[in-house]
């Protein structure tokens, strides 16, 4: 979502003549997109304040301005502390000074073969250990005739594939004077022509219908790949968390969706640490990701976000050594999983869009999301290409390019 965001950031100052620096003290505009999903993310944000401020202090003429989750709901506050920052907006909304209808219409000149594109704002959910519905608000999903449009206009400047993004996508719409569901979205963009693929992101399992499960599976263009996050595999963590369903409803959505998508990819996200989880609860997620043996897991340490319930209402009491010692039997759990998986693709020919070079390869994403590197000579950017895998790993894939 952040990345979206200065996208489209980078866009609009572009139409209004501007040109990026990577370079601040030649800046006349510098805007800093935050993230304080973790402790060190927003560790990072005030560093970078400071060493900003080195480069205000020569150039007063030049404006500094903040948004992304580290804006609270106190931009007054924030001046305060940060009396050298020019203006402070929240995430996902058009820079103060800047015409509204101009932000919604920044879309890149040049997108990328793949494109971001957010369709809801915020979340209404309030897990106990999540800063965003105070930061990004409640719920907000965006017109579907205007993401339809905007998913048109990238598609005619040269991008093939699209991401859809929200912090819970599957509430999508629930909002909106005619209700329409994420089914009803990705349905639309199925007629887009010179669209080839389509994914989602994120999805909430309490929230997941068997309607839209269904649909993805009639739809040729979206991505058989889903990212759901469980965060753990204990019913008692679960319910601290405020996550809204047990780890047997996991199962089954997940068994409900392989039964539905043939070769569906599924992603999961993990937070281990979090207050009060003991060593047996701990077990039970551990137990959990090998019975369900994902495609991948992305796995991270609980830190306590200032304004959250878990802030408030539960001590940070497990140890920064034993999060990293339980951090690390996770990855290890999913290096050898993810192995296992990627490697049942060994010598199979697989669709892959191409997104650009790394070094001398070439490099781009399965239908699965399963990135691949191959090394020709000819020139492959933007467009899909069958590889037949020849080496596999639990994080990529290496092969030799096929049939055009």
């Amino acid at each position: 979502m952040n990345k979206a965001e200065s996208e489209r950031l980078s866009s609009l100052f572009s139409q209004k003549g501007m040109q990026p620096t990577i370079h601040p003290d030649e800046a006349d505009l510098v805007i800093l997109n935050t993230c304080v999903v973790r402790q060190h993310a927003e560790e990072r944000v005030v560093n970078k304040l400071h060493s900003l401020r080195t480069f205000k202090k020569a150039n007063p003429q030049m404006l500094l301005a903040v948004t992304g989750c580290w804006v609270d709901a106190n931009p007054a506050q924030m001046s305060k502390s940060f009396p050298y920052v020019d203006y402070f907006f929240k995430p996902g909304e058009a820079p103060p000074w800047q015409n509204i209808e101009d932000w919604r219409r920044a879309i890149p000149e040049k997108p990328g073969v793949t494109a971001y594109v957010p369709i809801i704002q915020g979340c209404n959910n309030f897990c106990a250990y999540c800063i965003v519905p105070y930061r990004r608000g409640r719920e907000k999903s965006r017109p579907l005739a205007e993401i339809v449009s905007e998913v048109q206009a990238l598609v005619e400047r040269g991008t093939r594939e699209v991401t859809l993004l929200g912090q819970n996508v599957n509430s999508y719409g629930q909002d909106l004077p005619d209700k329409p569901d994420l089914a009803q979205l990705l349905t639309a963009l199925q007629a887009t022509e010179g669209l080839w693929r389509i994914r989602f992101l994120t999805n909430h399992p309490k929230d997941m219908s068997l309607h839209l499960i269904e649909t993805v599976a009639n739809l040729p263009k979206v991505c058989p790949a889903f990212n759901i996050p469980i965060q753990a595999g204990s019913d008692t963590v679960l319910q601290n968390m405020r996550r809204g369903y047990r780890a047997d409803d996991y199962r089954r959505l997940v068994a409900e969706i392989r039964a539905k998508i043939k070769g569906v990819a599924l992603s999961n996200d993990i937070i281990v640490g979090f207050p009060d989880e003991t060593a047996a609860q701990f077990q039970e997620t551990v137990d959990l990701l090998r019975e369900l043996k994902l495609d991948a897991v992305h796995v991270a340490a609980y830190s306590p976000r200032s304004g959250t319930i878990a802030a408030r209402e539960m001590p940070d009491d497990i140890s920064a050594a034993e999060k990293k010692r339980r951090l690390h039997i996770i990855e290890q759990l999913q290096e050898e999983i993810g192995g296992q998986i990627n490697a049942t693709l060994q010598d199979n020919i697989v669709e892959v869009l191409v997104e650009g070079r790394e070094g001398e390869k070439w490099y781009g994403r399965t239908r699965t999301d399963k990135i691949v590197f191959f090394r020709d000579t000819a020139d492959w950017h933007g467009k899909l290409v069958s590889i037949r895998i020849e080496r596999t790993s639990p994080w990529s894939l290496q092969g030799t390019c096929e049939i055009a």
